[in-house]
């Protein structure tokens, strides 16, 4: 295994200094150019923020605050949940001295640069910890270094905070996912005050790549390696270059992006900029639907200047499920019966980030992103499949992925970045998960996709989705109530035990069967039909 991760490391070198070839020009050609200021970088507060000295407490010291999975029949379960908790924490570190960074984050490792694709899916789990310490607070370090036109470039300098690219250059954006990552903490939490604080940087960083990031007809571009999955062939040529194609990942993000956005707006009373976001979703809604969907294949896919479709289907399609205004009806069903289908994304780790029935599928090793399995990105999958009105299928995914990343801890004693897709083996090139991704990925996939948690504290309600079948019960001890209480929830056949500090709605789900009641604070037993 020690091969492997060497390979891995000398591949992503290499990789590095042909980006550092393509950026050196891309720098030649920046410095004659002078780019328009967006006004609303004006209310970006973090731009003024200075690094507060801080420690990140030792894990042992946060661990009794966390939620704790109850799975007395799958006790390799919860390990892996701690084992990705700890792994999670062994990676976070205070902003160095004399740095341009603003809050801890989680360092990615020798010769890494801090990505924000990877700190967007580390960031949405800040509403499982204690108030007092906020992984949110990591994106904080792009927000400081947005740039007077709005540009937030994607990687920085994990030892003095500066960019890694040239903003103009096609490598420096992406993945949109900052939006996607506020707003999971804001439906864990409630917490307005935050959402007030990153919505202009937000949308100077929206307006920038709608201005920067998009062709003629509203559909946005990317690269492979900006996307995040540098090397998948879904587009000839466009591992660095966009090539003149529309990107389906970097679109539906777009309305994704634009879709929250909206939300924030009319929840801080901010009409005019509500009617702009809104106004875009509704506009690319319908050109992705026109321009994207491939009716021969029932997939939404990458668009070349000619309207062909991209020989490959990417999971990164599936940023979609997370819109639900997206996809029409008639679409959805099989949309996501790739992810039911064997030769297409139901390969036994679940989910590839290449389906198994694309150009360049590698069933062996997975080789990156032409197969290999990201828990991340199968988490991404699965909290999609929920938004969509999706969740027996959610809850399948889940626990397959969960016991297959088990049995590879259990024979390796690594978290992985990717696994291979139809063996249970790390993937090849394949190194220890050094960003926390994967970690965060697991984290929420026990949490949400096995037990069928599912936060709403804005309106006060927890929804629980009963599927997973177990005579021994299951349940969660100590999951945080926004900053108000914490919950425990037990099931056992048709009985549920509850506990809570504070009052909320309880909403009880199990296949057809729904069933909502107010909870007062203190214990409870229901007995259902």
């Amino acid at each position: 295994m020690l091969i492997q991760v060497g390979r891995f490391a000398r591949q992503k070198n290499a990789l590095n200094r042909e980006l550092r070839t393509t950026t050196n020009y891309e720098n030649k050609v920046a410095n004659n150019f002078q780019p328009p200021a967006e006004p609303l970088v004006e209310r970006n507060a973090f731009r003024q923020a200075e690094a507060q000295p801080s420690t990140v407490p030792a894990f042992a010291a946060v661990q009794p605050s966390l939620p704790v999975p109850v799975l007395p029949e799958d006790p390799a379960w919860e390990r892996l949940y701690w084992v990705a908790w700890e792994a999670l924490w062994s990676r976070l570190r205070p902003p160095p001295a004399g740095s341009r960074l603003v809050a801890p984050f989680a360092h990615p490792g020798e010769n890494a640069n801090l990505e924000m694709g990877a700190s967007s899916f580390v960031a949405q789990l800040s509403g499982y910890l204690p108030a007092e310490f906020r992984l949110a607070d990591s994106l904080n370090n792009f927000y400081a270094r947005q740039h007077d036109d709005g540009c937030i470039v994607r990687e920085l300098d994990p030892n003095t905070g500066e960019d890694c690219h040239e903003a103009y250059g096609p490598n420096s954006a992406g993945p949109n996912t900052l939006a996607w990552a506020e707003w999971r903490r804001f439906r864990l939490t409630g917490d307005t005050q935050r959402v007030a604080e990153v919505f202009w940087p937000l949308l100077a960083y929206h307006r920038w790549m709608r201005l920067n990031r998009t062709w003629p007809n509203g559909l946005y571009w990317t690269t492979s390696y900006a996307s995040g999955l540098a090397n998948q062939p879904r587009v000839p040529n466009g591992r660095y270059h966009h090539r003149h194609w529309a990107w389906v990942d970097a679109t539906a993000q777009a309305v994704l992006s634009a879709s929250l956005l909206e939300r924030m707006a009319v929840l801080l009373g901010e009409q005019e900029a509500a009617d702009e976001c809104a106004a875009e979703r509704s506009a690319l809604t319908q050109t992705f639907n026109d321009a994207m969907w491939n009716g021969e294949q029932s997939f939404y896919q990458d668009t070349a200047p000619d309207g062909r479709f991209s020989a490959a289907k990417s999971i990164g399609a599936y940023w979609a499920l997370h819109e639900p205004r997206l996809i029409p009806t008639d679409r959805l069903t099989p949309f996501i019966q790739h992810l039911r289908d064997t030769w297409s994304f139901r390969t036994p780790t679940v989910l590839p980030s290449l389906s198994a029935d694309s150009e360049g599928y590698n069933a062996r090793t997975g080789n990156c992103c032409r197969g290999a399995v990201w828990p991340a990105l199968t988490y991404m999958v699965v909290r999609g499949l929920f938004v969509a009105g999706q969740p027996s299928l959610a809850h399948k995914l889940a626990v397959s992925h969960v016991e297959a990343v088990t049995q590879v801890y259990g024979d390796t004693a690594r978290l992985w970045e990717n696994y291979a897709p139809e063996d249970m083996a790390p993937g090849e090139p394949a190194a220890e998960d050094l960003t926390g991704q994967s970690a965060a990925g697991i984290v929420a996939l026990v949490l949400e996709g096995v037990l069928g948690l599912s936060m709403d504290w804005p309106l006060r309600q927890v929804r629980w989705r009963r599927d997973l079948a177990r005579a021994e019960g299951y349940g969660v001890r100590n999951l945080a109530l926004g900053r108000e209480g914490t919950l425990d929830l037990f099931t056992a056949g048709k009985r549920v035990s509850i506990r809570t500090d504070v009052p909320f709605t309880l909403v009880l789900a199990a296949g057809q069967d729904v069933v909502q009641t107010a909870v007062p604070s203190g214990s409870f037993e229901i007995e259902l039909d």
